[in-house]
């Protein structure tokens, strides 16, 4: 193909490269130059214009496009007539949307201007979806690559194909315990309608027993007969390939396939069958409408796909779906049901130490940015989504008092400060209402962490989906205020010394979900050195006196 400014006179047949505008309306990039536009543009003072010429050996951009997306429709892949060498592929059904890769990749690189992109391997979608498209970037292409072209993708079958939903009828089987209430399973088994719904499939049958492998494998066993598909919600997260409901799954007569996944939230995730039935344990995550794992699981099943361990180990590029910092928005929490509310998370300020390594003052009176340490956190606290605010006190309490009364914050004070963090924790807890889902511990020596912060957090909270203890963290390094769920109230009120939670979180990893922040949550301002390098100030009256001071003054501890 030629390309380049040629002489209006010599323009005839050409194709105009670029867009003109004229005093009666623009002659469009891609016209073929015929006589009445060269004699518009001449008219207009035009003696050259850009254009391309093929020649022979070329192949025109609809042409060359009409033709690949022919090649490559069928398996339930239509292609819409080729427009300014653009030629659509769209779904003929709802489905899961099939592609090989490495055909694909090869296409694309047999010529720079001759291009073919898709949606991503397996994604589902709906009717008349646009999976595809083919575009020719050029005028056109040399007939070499398109035969290239073709005969790649005859020579290698299906490049694209849709599988159509085949499975209707969904059989439920959810395991209780104690702690874990009916209208959580409730909760569990509408957002699994609403994930089957796209499919055409519904929960045919489903049955609630003990959290016991006899118990699931009886319910296996009874409703396997009527379903295509049977899904397990365990009251516990599978946490071994013998656990309860892999055991049951093999007590009744079945096979595992695979446990654990590389895609976060949904690493839980089990895959069996029995005889023809596939099989699928659910993740604490498939509690919650979230994307994660469990959705690419069953959109697979749902369209007759097998799952092999291959497949599943396979995912992990991508695979990261849980909250990082390149989402600094939080995706919204569960959606409540009808008579649901949003869960009661309380913000609890522990303002009752001593300091000690800050040489003596009464470090929550420092200021930074004019403001003390316990008011930036109760201002945090107090704007945020947190349903009501403790503060704890203890150490100088009528000083800290005095600051928080300003807020709308409830005081309790810790006459046991002197024993450690702990014994303020634990005042805390006591102090919270019985209708309280969730605490949200804040340290109020952390002047940079906001509401925005505290709300990001609270939103990660969600334990239909198992994520009932929430740690922000600064570059992957786990930080604080940490979000407690109802289930660790006992456990936190039962630490002692002068320590903190952190115990709890590392014996719990499938209760954690961690969300990125950033710095404000891994700021220690636990000495003078620390506090003056963000130009915070001490109270005068509590400045620490070095030996120079006291030669000066006279005057010693």
């Amino acid at each position: 193909m030629k390309f380049g400014p040629v002489p209006l006179g010599e323009a005839a047949g050409a194709i105009l490269a670029h867009s003109v505008t004229l005093e009666g309306g623009k002659i469009a990039k891609g016209t073929v130059l015929g006589v009445a536009e060269i004699a518009r543009l001449g008219a207009a003072g035009h003696d050259t214009v850009i254009v391309a010429r093929l020649e022979d050996g070329d192949i025109g951009e609809d042409d060359a496009a009409e033709a690949l997306g022919r090649a490559l429709t069928g398996h339930g892949v239509t292609a819409e007539p080729a427009f300014t060498g653009r030629a659509n592929l769209f779904a003929e059904a709802a489905g899961v949307f099939a592609v090989d890769r490495a055909t694909i990749d090869d296409l694309n690189r047999l010529d720079p201007g001759l291009t073919l992109a898709t949606l991503d391997a397996f994604s589902p979608v709906e009717a008349r979806r646009m999976v595809a498209t083919v575009k020719i970037i050029p005028y056109a292409v040399p007939k070499a690559a398109l035969d290239a072209a073709l005969a790649l993708v005859a020579a290698r079958g299906p490049v694209l194909s849709l599988h159509p939903y085949r499975v209707r009828k969904v059989a439920v089987v959810s395991t209780l315990l104690p702690g874990l209430k009916e209208k959580v399973v409730d909760k569990t088994l509408r957002v699994l309608t609403d994930r089957l719904a796209p499919a055409g499939a519904e929960i045919v049958a489903e049955e609630r027993v003990a959290h016991d492998a006899g118990a699931v494998a009886a319910a296996i066993a009874r409703l396997a007969p009527e379903a295509e598909l049977l899904v397990l919600f365990g009251a516990s997260a599978v946490a071994d390939r013998h656990d309860v409901l892999p055991a049951a799954i093999e007590q009744a007569g079945g096979s595992i396939d695979h446990f654990g996944m590389p895609v976060d939230p949904g690493n839980l995730l089990l895959v069996g069958r029995l005889g023809a039935v596939p099989v699928l344990g659910a993740p604490g995550c498939a509690r919650s409408p979230r994307e994660n794992g469990f959705d690419w699981v069953l959109a697979r099943l749902l369209a007759g796909l097998e799952v092999t361990p291959d497949d599943i180990t396979g995912m992990g590029v991508g695979g990261l779906l849980m909250e990082i910092v390149s989402r600094p928005q939080p995706r919204e929490g569960p959606i409540a049901g009808p008579g649901d509310k949003a869960p009661e998370v309380v913000a609890l300020i522990l303002a009752a130490g001593r300091a000690s390594r800050m040489g003596g003052p009464n470090k929550l009176l420092a200021t930074v940015d004019g403001t003390p340490l316990v008011a930036h956190a109760a201002k945090a606290a107090s704007d945020s989504r947190a349903a009501s605010v403790i503060a704890v006190t203890g150490h100088r309490a009528d000083e800290i008092d005095a600051i928080l009364k300003e807020s709308d914050i409830r005081i309790i004070h810790n006459p046991d400060y002197a024993k450690g963090l702990s014994s303020s924790l634990a005042a805390g807890i006591k102090a919270l209402p019985e209708t309280a889902d969730a605490v949200l511990v804040l340290l109020a020596d952390m002047p940079r962490v906001t509401a925005e912060t505290l709300d990001r957090l609270i939103a990660a909270f969600d334990p239909e989906a198992g994520a009932h203890i929430v740690v922000p963290t600064s570059g992957g390094k786990r930080g604080n205020p940490v979000l407690w769920s109802r289930r660790y109230f006992e456990a936190l009120s039962s630490i002692s010394g002068d320590v903190g939670a952190r115990h709890l979180i590392g014996e719990n990893p499938d209760a954690v979900v961690e969300v990125e922040i950033g710095a404000e949550v891994a700021l220690d301002l636990d000495t003078p050195e620390a506090l003056a390098a963000i130009g915070g100030r001490l109270p005068e009256e509590d400045a620490p006196v070095n030996d120079n001071d006291k030669q000066r003054t006279g005057k010693g501890d």
